[in-house]
């Protein structure tokens, strides 16, 4: 059956009552006949959301006026079958979801506007939709990107008009006279903001303390509130009387001067219980004893663990982990702390996406040991989604630091042992069992980022302390998922101790060197690495050309450099100024790249047909890059700034230092150093250069 035919009479063809996502690919584990069917009012899009931190989604019927609502089930009938008009795209679910708002959105305008008795879509006309336009433009004056998503998707009620009978609009609104709106170009480059040095250092330094120095405390109140929640009270092995037990427990709180544990402001005497594995009677029985040392002691808000281990400036990091979720310090919040924690040094030191962080998997981890059983490499697995054939994701793998795989054993102790995906909800709090994705959402890891920045907030201002993750003075930072992967391909592209203020220092070999570290090429990593690089040397070659440091270079490929910088600054001039921008840096240098790379000790002026490393290349048998194979004291396709002079004379001078050491050197060391020296020494004269300096 096509969708056509049952568009025009869905109540006589074979299938009366469809599932809306028969045209769908579902979730593992789903059946269809579990879905939602054409007759409901309601229309549930979860099962169709593929990536397990997806929000679920539904197309709400009864939110829409009655007589509008046999068109609309036609038309996101047809839309969730994919039996496409041509030229059309296959729309995704979450994008079929965000036209429901803006459709829902006019047809209440509409609903408003029209008299009952009119309830065909053919009717409107484009008197209509030009009052909506003023509507919008009125309700949204400042917002242009919000008017065209609510006027876009009233087109396809024209081009899908094969699929809605009686209600396809009889004209394109594209042809109305001022429905589109003249915008600039979309700009194609990445506008997320990356996270700055301060926010960045700190919250590593945090995250990374939380996973080292706070994670045990944390997982020992976790082990103890499921021990308490699935202990039933009842007979203990322990054959000494329970009166005598609960006296000595109320005894140690009592010498130890700390708080029973409480619920509602008493004693709470089935936690007692659990503790000591009999029934609630049994303690109710002996509650003068027990007010008795809460008399003395007093009662907590809740139970609690207090015997913390973990140190912040030789303190207690927190006085106690309760279990009433509602605390700041309870169990529920830290454990929630802990887990963002791991995100955060996941994120940043993978390069993962984050819904690749999203489907890592308890028992992810690889770990290869060398002959002495030290390990050498660290792989995690997950699935790659972006640009992959597989709406449902394909196996993927990252090499990753050994922070990682800390962060990774503390998740997997943290969830429950049936818990598969490690960012999936923690279930200490109340609302923990809400919803029905195997993982956290985007926007709800996003908050729990913030709850971590605003908890060491606090943290370091009752501590006096001064490493709190701000932005500067007084601002606070708003973090986001997606910022972790740009701020490292930011970091790798500007690693410190090169030219520009003394931040950058850049090798072209990087990229091979980063490439099992960051991840495959088609995750699309690289080229973010690639595209900062190619900015942050374009901002050294402006830094060069504006100093004139690129007429005082030497070396044999100094000439070549002068031309090649020469040249790009004479391109790079826009109205007799060279003070580029970002983004148009960014196409300068993907057009007229001279391909020239700063270094410490030289600045590569690259020409592969005189590269000894690209001939060491060549040399290899497996065809692989050399990235030992750089040879600068005798390859042609050196030039040397004055930096790099400074550095081969700092060369020379820790050479003379240990040379002069006490005791003696080897005599196969001291002549391996003195060789050294003379070849520098003969590199810097022949180039014009003073071995030492004046």
């Amino acid at each position: 059956m096509s969708i056509a035919t049952f568009a025009a009479n869905p109540t006589t063809v074979t299938l009366k009552d469809p599932y809306v996502l028969h045209g769908r690919q579902l979730r593992t584990g789903t059946r269809l006949e579990d879905t939602s069917r054409y007759s409901h009012d309601i229309w549930i899009l979860t099962p169709a959301r593929l990536q397990v931190h997806e929000k679920s989604l539904i197309l709400n019927f009864p939110a829409l006026a009655q007589r509008f609502r046999p068109a609309a089930k036609r038309l996101f009938y047809a839309l969730l079958s994919l039996e496409l008009p041509d030229g059309e795209d296959a729309p995704g679910i979450a994008t079929i979801r965000g036209k429901f708002t803006e459709i829902k959105r006019f047809l209440k305008w509409l609903d408003r506007r029209w008299p009952p008795e009119r309830n065909e879509l053919s009717e409107i006309s484009p008197g209509d939709l030009d009052d909506y336009r003023k509507h919008l433009l009125a309700r949204f004056p400042n917002n242009q990107a919000q008017r065209e998503r609510s006027r876009a998707p009233l087109r396809l009620f024209w081009r899908w008009r094969r699929h809605l009978g009686e209600d396809a609009l009889r004209f394109d609104p594209l042809h109305l006279d001022g429905w589109g709106e003249s915008r600039p170009a979309r700009r194609q480059e990445n506008s997320t903001d990356r996270l700055s040095e301060e926010v960045l250092g700190s919250l590593l330094v945090w995250a990374l303390r939380f996973i080292d120095d706070f994670a045990p405390d944390v997982l020992e109140a976790d082990r103890q509130w499921h021990e308490a929640h699935t202990a039933k009270p009842g007979p203990s092995n322990d054959r000494t009387p329970i009166r005598d037990r609960l006296q000595k427990l109320l005894d140690d709180h009592v010498a130890e001067g700390r708080p029973l544990p409480g619920y509602q402001g008493q004693p709470n005497h089935l936690y007692l219980a659990r503790v000591l594995g009999c029934h609630r009677y049994s303690i109710n029985l002996n509650r003068q004893a027990i007010d008795a040392a809460a008399a003395i002691v007093g009662v907590a808000d809740s139970a609690f663990v207090d015997n913390v281990q973990g140190r912040l400036d030789g303190e207690p990091w927190v006085t106690s982990i309760t279990t009433h979720h509602n605390a700041a310090n309870s169990l529920a919040a830290l454990a929630r702390h802990l887990q963002s924690a791991c995100y955060i040094v996941i994120a940043f030191l993978s390069g993962m996406r984050d819904c690749e962080v999203k489907h890592i998997k308890r028992g992810s981890l690889q770990i290869k040991y060398d002959a002495d059983g030290r390990p050498y490499r660290r792989k995690l697995n997950s699935l790659a989604f972006k640009g992959e054939n597989d709406v449902a994701g394909v196996p993927a793998t990252w090499v990753v630091h050994e922070a990682v795989v800390r962060a990774i054993n503390i998740l997997e102790q943290l969830q429950p042992s049936l818990q598969d995906f490690l960012f999936g909800k923690l279930p200490h709090s109340g609302g923990s069992h809400k919803g029905s994705n195997p993982a956290l959402s985007n926007n709800s890891t996003n908050d729990q980022l913030n709850e971590f920045v605003d908890f060491v907030s606090r943290l370091c201002t009752e501590r006096d302390r001064t490493d709190s993750i701000a932005a500067g003075p007084g601002r606070r930072p708003r973090i986001q998922t997606r910022q972790f992967r740009r701020t490292l391909a930011w970091f790798i592209a500007r690693r410190p101790g090169g030219v520009i203020a003394g931040a950058i220092q850049y090798r072209h070999h990087s990229i091979q060197m980063f490439e099992g570290y960051a991840g495959t090429s088609d995750s699309g990593f690289r080229a973010e690495v690639e595209s900062e690089q190619a900015i942050a040397r374009g901002e050294v070659y402006m830094e060069m050309i504006e100093a004139h440091q690129h007429l005082d270079l030497a070396g044999p490929s100094a000439e070549e450099a002068a031309r090649r910088l020469k040249d790009f600054g004479e391109r790079a001039q826009f109205q007799g100024q060279v003070a580029l921008d970002r983004h148009r840096l960014k196409r300068i240098m993907k057009r007229y790249d001279p391909a020239v790379y700063p270094g410490e000790y030289i600045t590569c002026v690259n020409d592969p047909a005189k590269a000894l490393c690209e001939k060491a290349r060549r040399g290899n048998s497996e065809g692989l890059p050399s990235h030992g194979g750089c040879l600068p004291l005798a390859c042609r396709n050196v030039a040397l700034t004055a930096e790099n002079t400074a550095a081969w004379q700092r060369e020379i001078a820790r050479i003379d230092k240990r040379l002069a050491s006490r005791p003696t050197l080897a005599p196969r060391l001291r002549q391996r150093l003195q060789h050294r020296r003379a070849e520098v020494v003969e590199f810097l004269t022949a180039n014009g250069q003073e071995a030492v300096p004046a």
